[in-house]
């Protein structure tokens, strides 16, 4: 590094209000080499402002409350998707117009949750990593989105017997729904020996079944997000098919009775899962959030792993490598469609 050059960087660090110990980085470490830098030494040299992740400006909760963050825009509705559900507008105050129509409040709807939990019907599609962490090679996994009802079992039975790879895991977010629908599910899950995690799927440029998000491996682009996460009972019963278990952090499981007691106490011990769970299930009338502590006693996870085991941009670089990872066919190759369930 030439002294002028230094001078340079050394000025513009300074207008950015970063200290010099940045400058005393680069010139020591040599080109040929990369030294990465710890968060305490970031902090340290002020290149980072605080220990905040990207949640301070991306995270679902700044659009709570009555002043959302200025980022948060709101979408007027004629142009929201059709699959996406939101709550309705609330109540105008304003006097009405002598009119026989009462005058409508401006919809305002700052957070909706994860979009889909609520759907109609829950939505199974393929969907393949879009970190670039991961490219060629990226993780792929079935995402199940929306209300469980008595035709869920059937939809996924569809999707796995097109799927070239029926090995997929499931990332689930629903807010539950069918009692039989979920039992039935959760044994297709069982007898499959397919893994499930409790997170949401968030596909990249479209809303599924639009068209123009496909990638040339036949499948939804798409990340894994922690925010907006519910599994409400039906829910939990499903996930309890899984032969792996796990329940993404921020995500929000809750129990309930759905009655039929006798049916849900031989399917969880079917299940191999501990009485402990049918018990918080059989106290409880309303929903009743589970800690991850009490879900790991119980059984209902395997473990303490996140969503990042199954679907993680790096889980494709182990060895042996996992069943969902494969890399895309060439450019020549037919891509090939998967079901829109």
């Amino acid at each position: 590094m030439s002294k002028g050059f230094a001078r340079k960087i050394s000025a513009y660090l300074a207008e950015m209000g970063v200290g010099q110990g940045v400058l005393d980085k680069m010139k020591a470490t040599p080109a040929s080499d990369i030294q990465r830098i710890t968060l305490h030494d970031m902090l340290t040299m002020k290149l980072a402002t605080s220990t905040d992740t990207v949640e301070l400006f991306t995270g679902v909760i700044l659009c709570m409350g009555d002043k959302p963050a200025p980022n948060c825009r709101e979408i007027a509705e004629d142009a929201r998707p059709a699959a996406v559900t939101t709550a309705k507008p609330a109540p105008s105050r304003q006097a009405e117009a002598p009119s026989s129509k009462p005058a409508k409040a401006p919809t305002a709807v700052p957070f909706r949750g994860a979009a889909g939990n609520a759907a109609p019907e829950m939505r199974f599609v393929v969907v393949r990593g879009s970190d670039p962490l991961c490219d060629p090679d990226c993780p792929e996994w079935i995402s199940a989105e929306g209300a469980i009802t008595p035709r869920t079992p059937q939809k996924l039975r569809q999707l796995l017997a097109a799927l070239d790879n029926p090995r997929l895991p499931v990332v689930i977010s629903s807010r539950g729904g069918d009692l039989f629908g979920a039992l039935a599910a959760g044994r297709l899950i069982h007898e499959r020996k397919l893994d499930v995690v409790v997170a949401r799927t968030n596909i990249l440029g479209c809303n599924p079944p639009g068209a123009g998000c496909l990638d040339d491996n036949g499948a939804y682009v798409g990340l894994i997000s922690q925010f907006g996460v519910e599994c409400d009972s039906a829910c939990a019963l499903m996930l309890a098919g899984g032969a792996r278990r796990l329940v993404d952090p921020k995500a929000r499981l809750s129990v309930s009775s759905m009655g039929q007691k006798r049916i849900v106490e031989a399917y969880l011990d079917e299940m191999a899962i501990s009485p402990g769970l049918f018990a918080a299930i059989d106290q409880s009338s309303v929903e009743r959030q589970l800690e991850p502590d009490i879900m790991l006693k119980v059984g209902l996870v395997t473990g303490p792993d996140t969503s990042d085991t199954l679907t993680g941009p790096a889980i494709c670089r182990s060895s042996p490598k996992p069943d969902n990872c494969r890399l895309p066919p060439s450019a020549n190759a037919q891509a090939k469609t998967p079901p829109e369930l």
